[in-house]
C-alpha cells in the first residue's frame, strides 16, 4: 500500500483549509475535519516520502487517549468516520505547546548535555545521566510556530508577553500535569513508560478544551519499562518506542535539520522498517491488535466518508 501524501478536497460549506505537518485540515462554520495523512516530519522538516498507515495509527491512538482522559478536561472530538479523520469543535488555538518531561531525553538531553542546567526557565540538577528520571516532570513549553522550528520558552517569558493570560496559563499547567499522570499510568500497565509528551489547547465558548493529539508516537517518547533501571545503570540506551529512531536514522545519514543538509534517500526498506514500527507502537501502547484498513486509493475512502459524515451532520 502506498501512503497518503496529501488531500485537496473541497467539501461543501467548506471555510477553509490548512496543511500542517502532518495534518490537513478541513475548516467549516463551527467544526473542523483533521486529517492524518501518511507525511512524517522530523527537525521539523517534512521528509520526502509518506510511512503507509501512519496516519491510521496516529489518528486512532489519539481518539483512544482523548477519550481516556475527558473526565480530566473536555477534548475536541466528536466524531470518527474514518480510520484517518477525526471531526470536532474549530477552537481557538492557544499560541504554545505544553510540553512535559518525566525524565531527560531527546531534546532536554541534548540541551543537558552542552551545559545548560536551566531549560525554559526550569532549573535542572546536575550530575544527571541520558535517560535518567528527573526528581519530577517538568514542564517545558515551546511556541507554536505555523512555519519553521518551535522555539523554547519559559513561563515567564509567556506571562511577560502576554502569550497566555496568567489565569488561563495556571489552568494549562494543571491540566498537562493531570493528563501525564494519567498517560504514565495507562503506559505502566502496557508495561511502558511514558517518558515526555506535548499537549495542545484551545478555547471554545470560553472554555478550554485538549485539541490535536495526545500520547501518539509523534507527540510523545515510550521506554520499554522492563530492564529500564538494568539499562541505565549499565550506561546503555533505553529501549524505546518513538519517533527518536527516525531522527536517529536522520543524524546517522548526516541531517538534522540545518540549512545545506540534504535528506537521505528512503529506500522502500527504510519506508517499510518505518511503517512497521508505528505498527508495533500502536499495539504495544493500545494493547489491541492494529487493523490495517486495505484498499489501494485511501485518499478517496477518506473524502467519501467525510463527505457522507457531513451530508448526515
Amino acid at each position: 500500500m502506498e501512503g497518503i501524501k496529501e488531500t485537496n478536497f473541497h467539501f461543501p460549506n467548506q471555510t477553509g483549509f490548512y496543511s500542517g505537518k502532518v495534518r490537513d485540515i478541513y475548516f467549516f462554520e463551527d467544526k473542523l475535519a483533521m486529517v492524518a495523512t501518511d507525511r512524517i516530519s522530523a527537525f521539523d522538516v517534512i521528509l520526502p516520502r509518506p510511512i503507509p498507515y501512519k496516519g491510521q495509527v496516529l489518528n486512532q491512538i489519539a481518539q483512544k487517549f482523548l477519550k481516556a482522559t475527558s473526565d480530566i478536561v473536555p477534548n475536541w472530538i466528536s466524531d470518527a468516520p474514518d480510520p484517518n479523520v477525526s471531526i470536532g469543535l474549530k477552537c481557538d488555538t492557544y499560541a504554545v505547546e505544553m510540553v512535559i518531561r518525566g525524565y531527560l531525553a531527546g531534546h532536554a538531553w541534548r540541551e543537558y548535555k552542552e551545559g545548560k542546567r536551566v531549560l525554559c526557565g526550569v532549573a535542572l540538577p546536575e550530575g544527571l545521566k541520558e535517560n535518567d528520571k528527573l526528581p519530577e516532570p517538568i514542564i517545558t513549553p515551546t511556541t507554536k510556530a505555523m512555519e519553521g522550528h518551535d522555539e523554547d520558552i519559559s513561563r515567564e517569558e509567556i506571562l511577560a508577553q502576554g502569550i497566555v493570560p496568567e489565569s488561563e496559563y495556571i489552568q494549562l499547567e494543571k491540566y498537562t500535569r493531570a493528563l501525564f499522570q494519567r498517560g504514565t499510568e495507562i503506559a505502566a500497565e502496557q508495561g511502558l513508560i511514558l517518558v515526555d509528551t506535548k499537549y495542545e489547547f484551545g478555547r471554545f465558548n470560553n472554555e478550554v478544551y485538549l485539541i490535536d493529539e495526545i500520547h501518539t508516537p509523534d507527540s510523545s517518547r515510550y521506554f520499554y519499562k522492563e530492564g529500564y533501571e538494568d539499562r541505565q545503570a549499565a550506561g546503555e540506551k533505553q529501549k524505546q518506542l518513538s519517533k527518536e529512531f527516525v531522527r536517529q536514522w536522520l543524524i546517522e545519514n548526516g541531517f538534522q535539520g540545518k540549512e545545506g543538509q540534504q535528506i537521505p534517500t528512503m529506500t522502500d526498506e527504510v519506508v517499510q522498517s518505518i511503517s512497521d514500527r508505528y505498527i508495533e507502537l500502536y499495539e504495544k501502547v493500545t494493547g489491541e491488535p492494529f487493523e490495517k484498513q486495505s484498499g489501494t486509493n485511501v485518499a478517496e475512502r477518506i473524502q467519501k466518508n467525510i463527505k457522507n459524515y457531513l451530508a448526515k451532520h
